[in-house]
């Protein structure tokens, strides 16, 4: 039965209920038990009032900390004639509000009437969170995760149909509902992300957190802990705006506000606008090795370059890091090139001129010399901007590797593993017709061998699955969380393992190095079938990279890793590899691209027969 028809159900079978307090308004689940009744005489000290109604607290609450003393009264009549510190009385109608369908509910009073002014110029004192409550779980989101906010299927409940009692000890969401309504403070707030254009940024307080990284932020760890501690502050009560120019790290102090739900996350509403009290600065150090130019040696980064056009104005500074922080590498692989033309839709694919670019660019800051490969793609078929054509593509320095017996593959070819391991198409696309890569890129193999080493082939595939656009939130309705185009990630991951595990047929010693942006978390299904189809590894756990470490980029409140390294297991010997944060901690201004790049360093000496 949907929520509307409980509401109305209810509605008519109980009709009004006197004299409840807030605690018996909220209960100890997510929808109040209440919904939908007419209640008088609800008694609480006003202490907020927004743009849209007021917020109430308990003045008896009861000693069950699941029960919030906090409700927001919705409606802009009850405004005027209450002040903050004034305990008032009103009667009104217990209502469950959001504003679609994959959000929680808001449990809120609407339709204030009656309200009775019982005395004025009380204290307003906030409760510390993690002081006057208790502190928000680390690990769990919600009971109906069933352990994972991460798991395949996605979307098996919802709260708003299960509706299950709060256990705020355990459960991230359940400790947050807890408190909504309620005027509260977090002592040492530090951002953990940068604020989207309302000025909205996740923070974390003064109470324990897992994750914490050198730049301050909260990675998602293995588990998998994607971080229930953290909380937005959202929009300021008194209609002011927080800055939309701070970034990671930054240390915002005190902040006090109601805390809330809406647009899909709970979230604090502070008193006043936020601000930097100290700004975080550090800068990320090169890459600590370079190439040795043989194949004992050879460094190999992956970047995501962000929809990289000949006319980029970030082109100057994409180079740059290049050949500042990554050293410019032997190869490296590319996702997010567009064609010659950028994002003008006007039937142009090649990406020639973009790739010309930014090695002239390079060649200009350095004096280092890029080649490159690509296979352009279909005219809008691989998604991605409009008119944009992204695709995959391999610069790489032709003094150091070359590929083996160029010959490149259609737009329609499907390379194949040939006996040696060799490739029927160098470079080639990885089954491009099948359906799994619909409006997504292609994969594309390369062999290749080192110009100083002996001869003897090693192997590449440069990824960039399917988006995960259109996901539900991690605070969403639906448990666990839409992971959308998970399904389509793990078919892209199948296909992909598939082939290296023909390399690997051929010669289980030869040297294969997938890298690109997954999309995807190392702990969801589409990178584990990747790996257990494949046998490759995960580069992050052959150098024991440190888990806070493992990120390249920043999303909500989330440092987490989409962009990875998979090596075969005759390449790990004395493997480097280090994820290069330039850029995920950075404002929006100053972010060159929304992923950070990673840099390896590699033997593929003696893999297999030349």
């Amino acid at each position: 039965m949907s929520v509307s028809k409980v509401v109305a159900t209810l509605a008519a079978a109980v009709g009004a209920a006197s004299a409840v307090s807030i605690a018996e308004i909220n209960g100890k689940t997510f929808l109040s038990p209440l919904q939908g009744e007419s209640v008088t005489d609800v008694e609480g000290l006003v202490t907020a009032i927004n743009q849209n109604g007021i917020f109430l607290r308990s003045t008896d609450p009861d000693d069950d900390p699941a029960t919030s003393e906090g409700l927001f009264v919705y409606g802009s009549t009850v405004k005027p004639l209450v002040a903050v510190g004034d305990i008032i009385t009103l009667d009104g109608t217990v209502s469950e509000y959001r504003s679609n369908n994959l959000h929680p509910y808001l449990t809120q009073l609407q339709s204030p009437t009656n309200v009775q002014v019982q005395s004025s110029d009380n204290e307003v004192k906030p409760w510390v969170i993690g002081v006057d409550t208790p502190s928000p779980p680390t690990e769990k989101f919600s009971s109906l995760d069933e352990g994972d906010v991460f798991g395949v299927p996605n979307d098996v409940a919802r709260l708003s149909t299960a509706n299950p009692e709060l256990d705020i000890e355990t459960y991230g969401l359940d400790f947050w509902e807890s408190l909504v309504g309620q005027l509260v403070t977090i002592k040492d707030a530090y951002q953990i992300g940068r604020p989207n254009q309302y000025g909205d940024v996740w923070v974390r307080g003064d109470w324990n957190v897992t994750g914490l990284n050198d730049h301050g932020g909260l990675t998602v760890l293995d588990g998998p802990d994607a971080n229930p501690e953290a909380i937005i502050i959202g929009s300021p009560t008194d209609g002011s705006r927080n800055p939309d120019d701070t970034k990671m790290g930054d240390y915002l102090g005190d902040i006090t506000g109601l805390v809330y739900q809406a647009f899909g996350f709970y979230r604090i509403l502070p008193l006043t606008a936020v601000a930097a009290v100290n700004e975080s600065s550090t800068e990320h150090e090169a890459v600590s090795f370079e190439s040795d130019k043989t194949c004992r040696g050879l460094t190999f980064a992956n970047y995501n370059a962000r929809n990289l056009g000949p006319d980029s104005e970030l082109m100057p500074a994409i180079a740059a890091q290049i050949v500042d922080k990554m050293l410019t590498p032997d190869v490296i692989f590319l996702q997010e090139v567009l064609d010659g033309s950028g994002e003008t839709d006007d039937g142009v694919v090649s990406g020639n001129l973009t790739l010309a670019t930014l090695s002239a660019e390079i060649e200009n800051q350095s004096g280092v010399v890029y080649d490159f490969i690509e296979i352009a793609p279909l005219d809008k078929q691989d998604g991605g901007v409009p008119g944009g054509n992204i695709r995959v593509a391999y610069l790489y320095r032709p003094e150091s590797v070359e590929p083996m017996n160029l010959n490149p593959g259609g737009v329609d070819d499907a390379n194949e593993v040939l006996a040696g391991p060799t490739l029927k198409f160098n470079p080639g696309l990885i089954d491009p017709t099948n359906d799994a890569w619909s409006n997504s890129r292609k994969p594309l193999a390369a062999q290749w061998k080192a110009v100083k080493g002996n001869g003897k082939p090693f192997f590449t595939v440069n990824v960039h699955f399917g988006s995960k656009g259109g996901s539900s939130t991690l605070h969403g309705d639906a448990r666990p969380p839409i992971n959308n185009g998970v399904e389509k990630r793990n078919q892209q991951a199948t296909i992909t393992a598939e082939f290296i595990a023909d390399i690997l047929a051929e010669n289980p010693a030869a040297a294969v190095i997938i890298a690109g942006d997954f999309n995807e978390f190392v702990q969801v299904q589409p990178i584990q079938t990747f790996q257990e189809v494949s046998g490759m590894l995960d580069l992050e756990d052959v150098v024991d990279m440190e888990p806070v470490e493992r990120y390249t980029y920043l999303f909500d409140a989330n440092s987490q890793a989409l962009d990875h390294m998979f090596i075969s297991p005759s390449v790990g010997r004395k493997a480097q590899y280090e994820h290069l944060h330039l850029n995920t901690w950075q404002t929006y201004d100053d972010q060159v691209s929304d992923h950070d790049p990673s840099v390896a360093k590699l033997n593929v000496c003696g893999c297999g027969p030349a």
